[in-house]
């Protein structure tokens, strides 16, 4: 097994992830950044944040178990703390190999704990990248882009898509689970709506949920699901399918 921190050796190692505080108190407006205040608390963010969360995360393990090749890659892209390899880590043949890649060293390096902390003794990479100025990959049966492909810029993301399509081997496939736009105004404003009551039962306040929108309003950019099922077809997808649906969240699977 490689060195799980590989790439991230600057980085701040937290070492628990506590609870979601972020935005309880009056801040400065900024763009929401994966930095280390983010990291040391996002497995409870993203657990609050995010409906069916855990049941996602074996969704993607069960349909990585029957996509993924014996001797081939999987890799997870925005791989942030590691929640998606760790799950996946049981459901694969030991001699498939895992590559996370994150732009942020201090996500890397909670990743890299994480993995050595669940016992993940398989061959592991973690990289360092902007997906958004492209990605290489090697013999990949299955790719994920798990809540990361609304965070590049829709400029680049057809040049990533693309890129992940031409690289991936035969047969191979594509995971995305992604926030998502309704073409329909009320649609959309109604499950916005429902969105927003899910956090507050997550008791997360007013305050927060209005400053993370403010901070995520020009970072996370969604697509509808038939913009992002008619990008991955135009990309050269064969097959696309949504395997989940909460209001305003999808899950997609691209096989090539």
């Amino acid at each position: 097994m490689n060195r799980p921190d590989a790439g991230a050796t600057s980085a701040t190692r937290p070492t628990t992830a506590s609870r979601d505080t972020v935005f309880d108190r009056p801040r400065e407006a900024a763009d929401f950044a994966f930095g280390e205040e983010v990291v040391s608390v996002f497995d409870d963010m993203v657990n609050r944040s995010v409906p069916f969360y855990g049941e996602i995360q074996r969704m993607l393990a069960e349909l990585a178990r029957d996509w993924a090749q014996p001797g081939t890659n999987v890799y997870d892209l925005g791989c942030a703390t590691g929640n998606t390899l760790i799950g996946l880590d049981p459901s694969l043949a030991p001699n498939i190999g895992f590559v996370g890649i994150d732009d942020s060293d201090q996500m890397l390096a909670m990743c890299g704990s994480k993995l050595r902390g669940a016992g993940v003794t398989r061959e592991v990479s973690l990289e360092r990248a902007d997906l958004g100025k492209g990605v290489t990959i090697r013999n990949a049966s299955v790719v994920v882009l798990c809540l990361t492909l609304q965070f590049i810029r829709p400029i680049y993301r057809e040049q990533l898509i693309r890129s992940i399509h031409a690289q991936l081997n035969d047969g191979g496939c594509l995971l995305i689970v992604e926030k998502i736009l309704c073409d329909d105004p009320l649609l959309n404003r109604t499950y916005i709506r429902y969105y927003y009551d899910y956090k507050r039962r997550m008791r997360y306040s007013e305050m927060e949920i209005a400053q993370k929108r403010e901070a995520l309003e020009n970072v996370l950019v969604p697509y509808s699901l038939p913009e992002n099922t008619r990008l991955l077809r135009d990309s050269g997808f064969r097959e696309v399918e949504s395997f989940f649906r909460w209001y305003n969240f999808s899950g997609i699977i691209a096989v090539k």
